[in-house]
């Protein structure tokens, strides 16, 4: 007999080789019918496998969130179990549950990419409609080998190595004709998967490096009703209207393809016009901040990464080059730029806090399967700065960035939410710096963010290994969480370069140092502002501001008239003068996404106006050409600048 315990309290005795599932039955029939999985002593288990003892005991239902990712893992071998039925000669790679859904990478002879979806689909719902059972078996490594290596599955044979090297027990489940090498647990059986629907087809190399073989990727996503499916499906045909990388051909913003170099970003024209415009209202702010803006080269001496601690922790993912037979590195982030630039002289209190910003360009070496239009790049601009203060400079300078940060979010209507990363305190050994000073700055941070007023999420464990930090993650229109703006503390460098100041006493004392980023990656900001507005970028940041359109020829001179006035007005312009008909052309503005249009016809020369079209409006009225020329300036005039420091 074993003694079980339930989430209530609760307990039982219970006969050896009793089931999650006999228990579940024992209850209700209903729960049994919904029962996914159950967590024994903290670990999860197939339903069907004995319970092993005595200990803690709870049933994992279908109405209970955690069991999606069971749901997800057992859709990915659904698939897979399907595609073998449809193309006996596959071979398996990797399945995991990722967030809302799943993927499968195989090697599929025969498979044609998308066309084949539908097949793929047809053989997993007539799958889910046997109601067939997942069933687990513990099997040795030599059993594990034979299996295997009879079925030609190189990529599970390498699996099955590094399994073999950790000495961890090695598990199978089968579901019809397929067998996978998997850790497990799972549903039941097919009954629970039946809300699916397969999404896309991708190459992935195996495991992710480019010097592997490519695989086909299959997507899919999964939920436990067809209600939340079909919400799902909504979102993503929304979020598919505004791709970033869609968007950003279809309005001729960059481009990151052919011969370029994957994962560096080549700004067309009018890419480089919100960049430009991006950055210039970044540089006048950061001026009125009180930060002094400085530049740094794109390389330098490997010893100064060395130095840094860069070289150890970052090596894999640094670009090197030879200088004169001396290695140099091409710089992975700003900060050891800016440490020389505070050693160039010996500094002062009074100097203090010393505020400094640059928009730097790094490079970072990103496996290819990793990258991801202007949101996962090799190449791109950090707005990195660094605070250089005393200790009782802290609170106010943290709450200072903070709002700095919320000005650039709330001028875009992002929404956000704040996490604060503290140190574990079970492993001080994993962070620089001594375990006093984290104690003592700690309490700063979450002081800072209280006297604003402002709500945050403290995550113990998730600080950098040189101090903890604030993470503010911006909202888009979707709802989606993005890596946003964030405030860095760093016990690290300051030691390391032996960065000081000379105090009222006339002694030498440790400067603290803060990082931050307001925007993190430029690219990836702008690749957020262009799926949060769907391409329709703030008027100030248009890079076509205003069209003006002659219904004819006959009209060319006076619109040519109303072109300079706009142009004089400081407004970024184009003059339409296509053959194309009215219609045409004001779609093709409309597809554009220009704000504004004049259209021009017998009756607006006439009587010296212009008949004006805001996007996605349609026409607002007829306007003098002042009236006009005004309404729009006033409409795309750049945001105005915080408050001088």
């Amino acid at each position: 007999m074993a003694s079980i315990v339930f989430p209530d309290n609760s307990s039982r005795e219970i006969e050896q080789g009793t089931t999650g599932l006999d228990v579940a039955l024992s209850i209700s029939k209903g729960l049994a019918k919904k029962a996914v999985v159950f967590e024994f002593n903290n670990r999860l288990m197939d339903m069907n496998e004995s319970i092993p003892g005595d200990g803690r005991m709870r049933i994992i239902t279908s109405d209970d969130p955690e069991s999606l990712e069971i749901v997800r893992h057992s859709c990915a071998h659904l698939m897979a179990a399907a595609v073998l039925e449809l193309y006996p000669d596959t071979k398996f790679g990797v399945g995991p549950a990722i967030e809302n859904g799943f993927y499968y990478d195989m090697d599929i002879p025969g498979f044609k990419g998308e066309k084949d979806l539908e097949a793929v689909r047809s053989r997993m719902k007539r799958l889910i409609k046997k109601n067939v059972k997942f069933q687990k078996k513990v099997i040795s490594y030599d059993e594990a080998l034979s299996l295997f290596s009879q079925r030609g599955e190189r990529f599970k044979l390498e699996l099955l190595d590094e399994i073999k090297d950790s000495g961890e027990e090695i598990t199978v489940y089968t579901l019809g004709g397929f067998t996978d090498l998997c850790r497990g647990p799972h549903v039941p059986s097919t009954k629970f998967l039946s809300s699916f629907e397969l999404l896309s087809v991708a190459g992935a190399y195996w495991r992710g490096s480019e010097h592997n073989e490519m695989l086909t990727r299959i997507y899919g996503a999964a939920f436990n009703t067809r209600e939340e499916l079909s919400t799902h499906l909504t979102f993503l045909e929304e979020a598919r209207k505004r791709d970033h990388r869609k968007l950003g051909a279809e309005l001729e913003l960059y481009s990151s393809k052919g011969m370029g170099g994957a994962g560096f970003v080549y700004w067309l024209p009018k890419g480089t016009i919100v960049k430009e415009n991006l950055e210039n209202l970044w540089k006048d702010a950061h001026r009125r901040a009180g930060y002094q803006l400085v530049s740094t080269p794109h390389i330098a001496p490997v010893e100064l990464w060395k130095t840094s601690g860069h070289y150890d922790y970052y090596r894999d993912n640094m670009y090197f080059t030879e200088v004169e037979n001396g290695e140099y590195a091409i710089k992975p982030m700003n900060c050891p730029g800016h440490i020389i630039i505070y050693k160039n002289s010996k500094r002062s209190y009074k100097e203090l806090p010393m505020r400094i910003a640059e928009l730097g360009t790094v490079y970072r070496f990103e496996r290819s399967g990793a990258l991801h239009g202007l949101m996962r790049v090799r190449g791109f601009t950090v707005d990195d700065g660094h605070i250089f203060c005393t200790a009782d400079q802290i609170v106010s300078e943290i709450q200072d960035v903070v709002r700095f940060a919320l000005y650039f979010l709330k001028m875009f209507d992002f929404g956000y939410r704040i996490e604060l990363s503290l140190m574990d305190p079970a492993d001080p050994g994993h962070y620089a710096g001594d375990p006093a000073d984290w104690a003592r700055v700690e309490p700063l941070l979450a002081q800072a963010l209280d006297d604003m007023g402002e709500n945050y999420k403290t995550v113990t464990g998730e600080a950098a290994f040189y101090g903890p930090k604030i993470d503010i993650k911006l909202r888009d229109a979707l709802g989606r969480y993005w890596q946003g703006p964030t405030v860095q503390f760093d016990f690290n460098i300051p030691g390391r370069f032996d960065l000081s100041y000379v105090g009222p006493d006339g002694d030498e004392h440790r400067v603290y140092m803060v990082h931050r980023a307001l925007f993190g990656s430029v690219e990836r900001f702008i690749g957020n502002l262009i799926e949060h507005f769907t391409g329709n970028f703030p008027g100030w940041l248009s890079p076509v501001q205003l069209v003006i359109l002659p219904i004819t020829s006959a009209q060319n001179e006076f619109a040519e008239k109303v072109y300079k006035e706009a142009v004089g007005a400081g407004l970024r312009c184009e003059f339409d003068t296509r053959s194309e008909t009215i219609g045409y052309r004001i779609r093709s503005a409309e597809t554009g996404k220009v704000p504004y249009m004049f259209v021009i016809g017998e009756r607006e020369v006439e009587s010296g106006a212009v008949a004006v079209r805001r996007h996605g409006e349609g026409d607002i009225g007829t306007l003098t050409l002042e009236d006009a020329v005004q309404t729009v300036v006033d409409a795309c005039a750049r945001p105005a600048l915080p408050e001088r420091r």
